[in-house]
């Protein structure tokens, strides 16, 4: 489940070769073109050669740079096809404008949360291994929906995470290190509530796996899980109310906000 659909490639083949025609017909080669939009000449390249999903920031850049007129904007409305696979675009379009998200995970750091480190080597580990340019394609995306984060209005997002999840080197110690200075970080905003789950614990409200609670602009409240080779929405109400009385549990077995920074924190001084 973890490969980009056809049709997302050819979009983004499609928007590059829309990129490469604007800077011609402007006459910019593709280091200045990344002049003026503040990024590398191998990143234009890899946009216009279909290798790379741009960040918003750079779709926004390049059609002003281009006098596009608002055609590469509306172009990159369509590359969720191509930022992320089939089985998961659907979650992260109702992701973005979520008014609130809380999410339980026992393996990895939450995508939202992750580094560009720690999201390589998560990407990179997978099975099968992805080529190089997908790994960047996956990692791009990842990083992409960290505007959940900041965009306004500020959505209410909780985390809760596995101990584990704290004490798995992915990535080596100088990843983890990052990854976990930047959960504290993360710890400090208004809007992010963020607890750890001690593995000492000998009661557990999320034996059968991890999930995701969400809730959408039209107050509609649905659940995502992922499983090995699958995922699904629910949107049925008496099962989503199953998987809200887990996570309010959870919470409660989980250890505090303050507790939890003070468990990372030891836990980064042990690196």
């Amino acid at each position: 489940m973890g490969n980009r659909n056809d049709a997302g490639s050819t979009t983004l083949k499609y928007f590059g070769s829309q990129l490469k025609l604007l800077r011609g017909r402007a006459g910019l080669s593709r280091a200045e073109l990344g002049e003026r939009v503040g990024y590398s000449e191998a990143m234009v390249a890899a946009v216009e050669q279909g290798r790379r999903i741009p960040q918003q920031g750079f779709v926004d850049q390049a059609d002003e740079a281009l006098d596009a007129r608002g055609v590469l904007r509306i172009g990159a409305s369509f590359l969720a096809q191509a930022r992320y696979p089939s089985w998961f675009q659907d979650f992260a379009m109702l992701e973005a404008d979520a008014v609130s998200m809380y999410l339980y995970s026992n393996q990895t750091v939450p995508g939202v949360l992750q580094t560009e480190e720690y999201a390589r080597a998560v990407v990179g580990g997978s099975c099968p291994p992805p080529d190089d340019d997908e790994v960047e394609r996956r990692v791009a995306a990842r990083l992409d929906r960290q505007t959940l984060l900041t965009r306004t209005p500020r959505p209410v997002l909780g985390f809760v995470i596995e101990e584990v999840v704290v004490r798995r080197p992915i990535g080596g110690s100088a990843v983890m290190e990052g990854q976990l200075r930047r959960l504290l970080e993360c710890s400090r905003m208004r809007n992010v509530s963020l607890q750890v789950m001690p593995t000492c614990r000998e009661t557990h409200a999320g034996l059968e796996g991890p999930m995701v609670l969400l809730e959408t602009q039209d107050r509609r409240n649905l659940a995502y899980v992922e499983g090995q080779r699958g995922s699904f929405l629910i949107s049925e109400q008496d099962e989503v109310s199953v998987l809200m009385q887990r996570y309010g549990i959870l919470r409660a077995q989980a250890l505090s906000p303050e507790e939890s920074v003070s468990l990372i924190e030891q836990v980064l001084g042990e690196l």
